[in-house]
């Protein structure tokens, strides 16, 4: 039997735990909850939709939101595009700040909302790979309605100050959308403090099934905030549609578990992440991209300035990326990289390593192995472009 590489791209997508697993399997089945929750003239719909209003509990308890602030979607992408188009439409034109390293899920909503009118200013990062409070400040104007920027950037791991960037927003009327992605079960999230008005999620993030998610939506954008998927009026009238109980109820069960292994994982994810570095110190060129005292330990971001690293040989034996999930379908350099002052030569000598609830100290061990063996003598450009 071949042996699999180790994983190593827990940004990319999590394993569904099988704890989780045991709560979705029994929304399936004759025998199990499989009614409509729509239905509410029987106990089958009853009982599918006491499931779901418990896995809507479950979710607003992590992120400190409050349940019926949370609005069923498919995942963070369509959560990203109801936010960012939900805000737009009707209005005639209008002021969007995002950043040039958020997902494309909102980058790529963004330009079809500037092709529709609407005028987008793209931030950069700082040297740390952060969108700091005083750049958002300085592009926020009078007709600015909508700031979105993610908490946690899936490539670099780096933590925004979303708290204070709220702030700012706020003081000068506009709202605040975050996509929390790669941030729930990771980091605390406290939405009934924070002034975020709209907040994007994913369960496969956290060890739930693919194909669900959530937006939160605050006070001051539910009034604003139009559906854009129509018929039945289903979760308050913005996003309609049957609800897939066994997805959601595997949401609750995976945000729930993180709630409990919060502190425990990130301490122990700390320790992986500085054995990990620890043992790759000795490479010359190594650069770690993005900051590590304001980031998330989960998520690594290494380019190797000196020595070659053959990334076709270490996929014999790490699962990793070369870049986001978004772009790995072309060869394109990473936008986020080239964001950081990375050439093209520099982004193709970078890879995420991303650790996490199965993470191992033998899988750390075998993989910085693992990356020695992948490293050769650079050619001469190289070395001199790095």
């Amino acid at each position: 039997m071949e042996k699999l590489p180790l994983y190593f791209d827990y940004a990319a997508t999590t394993p569904v735990d099988e704890r989780v697993i045991d709560v979705m399997v029994k929304c399936l089945g004759v025998s199990g909850t499989f009614g409509n929750p729509a239905s509410s003239s029987h106990r089958y719909g009853k009982q599918a939709r006491e499931a779901v209003e418990l896995a809507r509990l479950q979710v607003a308890t992590l992120i400190g939101a409050r349940p019926e602030q949370l609005v069923w979607t498919s995942g963070a992408t369509e959560s990203n595009n109801l936010a960012l188009k939900g805000l737009a439409q009707g209005r005639q034109g209008g002021h969007i700040i995002t950043s040039c390293i958020e997902h494309k899920a909102v980058l790529d909503t963004a330009r079809q909302l500037q092709d529709a009118g609407f005028e987008v200013t793209y931030l950069k990062p700082d040297g740390k790979g952060l969108i700091t409070p005083q750049a958002v400040a300085a592009a926020l104007r009078p007709d600015t309605f909508l700031v979105s920027l993610m908490l946690v950037n899936n490539e670099l791991g780096t933590l925004n100050d979303v708290e204070r960037i709220g702030e700012v927003v706020r003081e000068r009327g506009a709202l605040l959308h975050v996509d929390c992605a790669q941030a729930a079960g990771k980091v605390g999230i406290d939405l009934a403090r924070w002034p975020v008005d709209l907040a994007s999620f994913s369960a496969h993030k956290v060890y739930g099934p693919k194909g669900i998610g959530a937006l939160y939506v605050g006070e001051r954008a539910r009034t604003l905030l139009q559906a854009q998927m129509h018929g039945g009026g289903h979760e308050g009238g913005l996003r309609s549609g049957t609800l897939a109980t066994h997805q959601i109820a595997a949401m609750g069960a995976a945000f729930a578990l993180a709630g409990e292994v919060q502190q425990e994982e990130l301490d122990r994810i700390r320790c992986l992440r500085e054995r990990l570095l620890t043992r790759l110190r000795d490479i010359s060129g190594l650069l770690v991209n993005g900051s590590l005292e304001q980031s998330i330990p989960h998520t690594l971001s290494l380019t190797f300035g000196g020595d070659s690293l053959d990334l076709s040989e270490l996929a014999k034996t790490l699962a990793f990326s070369s870049t986001s999930a978004c772009n790995s379908a072309s060869s394109a350099p990473s936008h986020v990289l080239l964001a950081l002052g990375h050439d093209a030569y520099l982004a193709g000598q970078t890879i995420r390593l991303s650790l996490g609830r199965f993470t191992s100290v033998s899988d750390v061990d075998q993989a910085v192995a693992a990356i020695h063996a992948a490293l050769h003598p650079a050619p001469f450009w190289g070395v001199a472009r790095g």
